[in-house]
């Protein structure tokens, strides 16, 4: 039976050999320590030789000893189909088992067959983790169907503990690596008689039943004859499509959409969102020049607006006396109310009354008011220097002898004193009192006196500095005569009469001494008779008049005392007086005693 078995091993590895060609022979080799100043260099694996397998034969590669790692490769010259791996490893010519020391060397090798010289860039056709010194085969076979260029061996002592009967240190210790598979690129079957399928990547199929090792991009299934479908498209299908206009499906290939992207994307395939600053189908549209950034989709200012604009877009200035972020801050006091600028808040024209500063937003400090702040506040305030910032009005009002919003015209049309609320006496010529103290500056007006004329002539004077005495007036109740007429308000007393009672009854011129006693006498009798009918009729209306006060005793006091003033006042006009006094005045009665 175990001879059966070994003919059988024997027979397959026998076809598989007339059926591929060894790939590696005399081809290109590297290995990453070598063992210094001796013949057994890397190519040594691929001269086709190895009957003897020892050191000295000169037909293994031997590395460096005492290294962490061992690698050699072999380079195809170009990317082929491979069926298997063939490695005859270092034996001394001496028994493989686990007294053989060669076997711990051997143990944890991996075999890589990759398209460049780096290991992790290619496919692990082979990694040893469970062979003893006891299992491990030598030679051995790797069944590896793929294609590539570089066919790696490695090992490694990077990682301690190791499993038990593992060498301390790495070896490259082959005597021999064979590649197997087809010279010819793209075919495959027996003898390499068939081509691949035309949509297998790079040409490549399994050498055996040309099943593609991989599909072009756009293709899948085992012969890659089936389009990508479903929204993908690329290597294997992998690759999901974009964000086509209007759904469209991508290109199975390339992922392109064959009518430009849907708004928010951009690029080939419609899978790159668009960059800040722009929005809408293809990416095609300009966010404002006013936004922080702007939706990718629609194109709205979602992360606000750039200071002094706003709205969806942020292509509105501020208005209505704001500015800045959002407009949200408040634009100060502009001359003339003019808005502010609407991105900074300066006011381009300066300030209005009682502000100052770029923006215009701060208040006149103590003492300046006006535009721009630049007026000063009045000394003459009745808080020197302190008045309202806007109109430049006083506070506590003027100091005395002044008016006006700033204090700086003096008391006139006859007032004087705080806030010139006091009126100016009887000034000479109604002249202008002192704007402070009231006092006349050329004395009184005719029947006043006092510094500031305000006190009416007494003591029985009048006229001007009321150096007039008073003349011999009829005084009822205690007055005198009129302060600037000298008119007495009652008439004269005894023996005085005039229009200021200051004349006296009495000789004025006489007649001659040598009139005759008859003319006298006529003359005597004459005034005699008229001066009784005139004191008659006199006192006739005196009693009439007092009759009509008594009848209207029970009416209204003001009525009678109406009543009462205008008999005195009657009495003041001296109508009766006067008759009498004109008649007493000429009398001839005053002729004959002259």
């Amino acid at each position: 039976m175990e001879s059966v078995m070994l003919c059988s091993m024997f027979f397959a590895l026998f076809s598989l050999g007339s059926m591929y060609e060894n790939l590696a022979l005399h081809k290109t080799t590297w290995q990453f320590y070598p063992y210094p100043n001796q013949t057994w260099g890397a190519d040594r694996a691929v001269d086709g030789r190895y009957a003897d397998l020892s050191a000295s034969g000169g037909q293994c590669v031997i590395s460096g000893n005492n290294q962490s790692k061992a690698e050699w490769w072999v380079d195809l010259g170009e990317v082929l189909s491979i069926h298997h791996i063939f490695i005859q490893y270092r034996t001394d010519n001496v028994n493989w088992d686990e007294n053989n020391g060669y076997t711990a060397r051997f143990l944890g090798f991996s075999v890589y067959v990759s398209n460049t010289t780096t290991k992790e860039d290619g496919t692990l056709c082979f990694k040893d983790t469970g062979y003893t010194r006891a299992t491990i085969p030598n030679s051995t076979n790797i069944t590896c169907i793929t294609h590539g260029r570089y066919v790696i061996y490695y090992n490694n002592r990077t990682h301690s503990p190791y499993p038990a009967g593992y060498s301390q240190y790495a070896y490259n210790e082959l005597c021999e690596l064979e590649v197997y598979g087809s010279s010819t690129p793209r075919y495959y079957a027996e003898h390499c008689s068939s081509p691949c399928p035309q949509k297998c990547q790079e040409g490549h199929c399994h050498i055996i039943d040309g099943t593609c090792l991989g599909c072009n991009d756009g293709y899948r299934g085992p012969t890659c004859n089936e389009e990508c479908s479903d929204g993908t498209y690329g290597s294997e299908c992998g690759n999901v499509c974009g964000n086509c206009s209007n759904s469209d499906l991508c290109n199975h290939v390339n992922g392109s959409c064959p009518n430009g992207c849907d708004v928010g994307v951009s690029g080939n395939t419609c899978n790159r969102a668009c960059p800040p600053g722009w929005y809408g189908a293809n990416c095609d549209n300009k966010c404002g020049p006013n936004c922080y950034s702007c939706n990718r989709f629609n194109g709205d200012c979602e992360f606000g607006c750039r200071p002094g604009w706003k709205g969806r877009t942020c292509e509105d200035e501020c208005l209505d006396q704001t500015y800045g972020p959002e407009c949200q801050k408040i634009c100060g006091n502009c001359k003339n109310k003019e808005p502010c600028h609407h991105m900074n808040g300066s006011c381009l024209n300066g300030c209005d009354r009682g502000a100052y500063g770029e923006k215009c937003d701060k208040a006149c400090f103590d003492g300046r008011y006006g535009i721009n702040c630049q007026e000063q506040c009045s000394a003459n305030c009745g808080v020197p220097y302190r008045c309202d910032r806007v109109t430049g009005q006083c506070e506590g009002g003027c100091q005395v002898g002044l008016k006006g919003e700033s204090c700086d015209t003096q008391c006139d049309g006859g007032k004087f004193g705080h806030n010139c609320n006091s009126l100016c006496g009887h000034c000479l010529e109604r002249e202008q009192c002192h704007y402070i103290n009231g006092s006349c500056p050329n004395g009184c007006d005719s029947g006043y006196q006092g510094s500031d004329c305000t006190q009416a002539c007494s003591n029985n004077t009048h006229g001007p500095k009321c150096s007039m005495k008073c003349g011999n007036c009829l005084y009822e109740y205690g007055e005198q005569c009129h302060h600037v007429t000298g008119y007495c308000p009652r008439g004269c007393g005894d023996g005085s009469h005039g229009d200021l009672c200051d004349q006296v009854l009495g000789s004025s011129s006489s007649e001659s001494a040598s009139t005759s006693q008859l003319s006298i006498a006529l003359y005597v009798c004459v005034t005699i008779i008229i001066l009784s009918v005139t004191l008659n009729v006199f006192f006739i209306i005196r009693q009439l008049r007092n009759n009509m006060c008594k009848d209207q005793k029970n009416k209204e006091t003001d009525q009678s005392d109406n009543c009462s003033k205008s008999v005195y006042k009657k009495s003041e006009d001296n109508t009766a007086y006067q008759e009498l006094g004109e008649i007493t005045k000429e009398s001839q009665y005053d002729k004959l005693s002259s």
